[in-house]
């Protein structure tokens, strides 16, 4: 066990929280004051620098490498360097290894690091990196207020870009800087050997996925209310039906909690290696539906995932996700609000998020299974859609206008 994390198991979590949270506000407060204006970026060759985890084998890590190739196919110059986040997570993805480096070379920085780390970790970059180029940070966030004790980070920023409107308007209520939606442009390539035959799956059975990461937040994934609905769905010796649960750092104490729901039920099949990405969105392909009851999505990266290779959703109907689907295209979950009466970090007691109508997403369980026709015209409307939605054009355009706006507005 590292230290680390034999600081969290002695040490309360409210307790690190705040100290780092101090630590940080220090830092920036630092930082902040030894930015110099104007802004030089006029001395620097045109392109972006992107920081983030863009090897790391998770959401974020995904999401950093999308935002490269969003840059790559705008046809503006690249640097990546990557960035370690805390936490117990893979960080093996090569698939920018030609363009990582140490350095910066360009006059806009992207920065795709979280809030809390970014705080504590920026006095770790050159005075320049901060004073002399345009910073733009890119942050999620999944709920419609934005966390108090983060607002500081918005300081050492020029401007922050998130990927939905959602989580766009939760951050420009804590700041007057630009706050600018750029979507991703969703690519997921499979690959034919990751069949069922490979994931040791039945070919004769309608098969409903679930995902989580049990080192992210698994109470706002709710992989709990997806397992109510199919049992409220289908009985346990329903041979014609199968449910797949996908976990990442599986551990035994989450995982028994999700078998303890399932016992009796035979046909359930639990996948928790770490796959590469085509090995992933194959999985996804060889099932017939994708399940988030999630309570609320910073963007909702996988469903999208599945609806351009023809799986059909069913999903929560609140959020970022609602963005790029709708009732024509998937099955939408009505929900109702709940209130946390409690922290679950990093969400604060007072928050609210979504709590879905697992009756009415068992039922569309069931005429999915039930009705081809009805399954077959979302899989197809969903495909098309998404590909309109989230095109590569489409996302290359609006980065190339922002990146147009900025070199136009900042003072060379």
């Amino acid at each position: 066990m590292g230290i680390k994390q034999l600081i969290a198991r002695v040490i309360p979590y409210s307790i690190l929280e705040k100290r780092s949270e101090n630590k940080g506000k220090k830092r920036v407060k630092k930082v902040v004051q030894s930015i110099v204006f104007p802004k030089k970026i006029g001395n620097y060759s045109e392109g972006i620098n992107v920081i983030g985890p863009v090897k790391a084998e998770m959401g974020l890590g995904q999401s950093c490498r999308l935002l490269v190739k969003a840059i790559n196919d705008a046809d503006i110059a690249c640097s990546v360097r990557d960035f370690e986040v805390n936490g117990v997570f893979r960080s093996e993805d090569d698939s920018f290894k030609d363009i990582i480096s140490d350095e910066t070379p360009y006059g806009i920085n992207i920065v795709h690091v979280e809030p809390p780390e970014i705080m504590v970790k920026s006095v770790c970059f050159p005075g320049e990196f901060w004073s002399e180029k345009y910073n733009i940070a890119f942050w999620l966030w999944e709920l419609e207020s934005f966390p108090e004790n983060w607002i500081s980070a918005t300081e050492l920023f020029d401007e922050i870009w998130t990927p939905s409107e959602f989580t766009s308007e939760s951050i420009r209520k804590v700041t007057d800087k630009p706050v600018i939606t750029i979507p991703y442009s969703v690519t997921a390539e499979t690959e034919s050997k990751y069949d069922r035959k490979y994931f040791s799956l039945p070919e004769d059975k309608f098969l409903f996925l679930i995902m989580f990461d049990a080192n992210s937040t698994m109470t706002r994934k709710n992989p709990f209310g997806a397992i109510e609905a199919y049992k409220k769905a289908f009985s346990p010796d329903n041979d014609s039906v199968g449910l797949v649960i996908k976990t990442n750092n599986a551990q035994e104490k989450k995982l028994d909690s999700v078998k303890k729901l399932l016992e009796g039920y035979k046909n359930v099949y639990y996948i928790t290696d770490v796959l590469e990405k085509k090995a992933v969105n194959s999985l996804i392909k060889d099932v017939d539906v994708f399940v988030s009851l999630h309570r609320a999505e910073g963007f909702g990266l996988v469903m999208a995932e599945a609806m351009l290779n023809n799986t059909v959703c069913i999903a929560t109907n609140w959020s970022s996700n609602t963005e790029f689907m709708n009732s024509d295209v998937a099955c939408m979950v009505n929900f109702s609000f709940v209130t946390l009466d409690k922290d679950i970090p990093p969400y604060k007691k007072g928050a609210k998020w979504a709590d879905a109508n697992t009756d009415e997403a068992a039922a569309y369980m069931k005429r999915l299974h039930d009705d081809k026709e009805y399954y077959n015209d979302l899989s197809a409307k969903a495909k098309e859609y998404i590909e309109n939605k989230l095109s590569a054009d489409r996302v290359a355009g609006l980065i190339k206008k922002r990146i147009s706006e900025i070199r136009e507005t900042v003072n060379t």
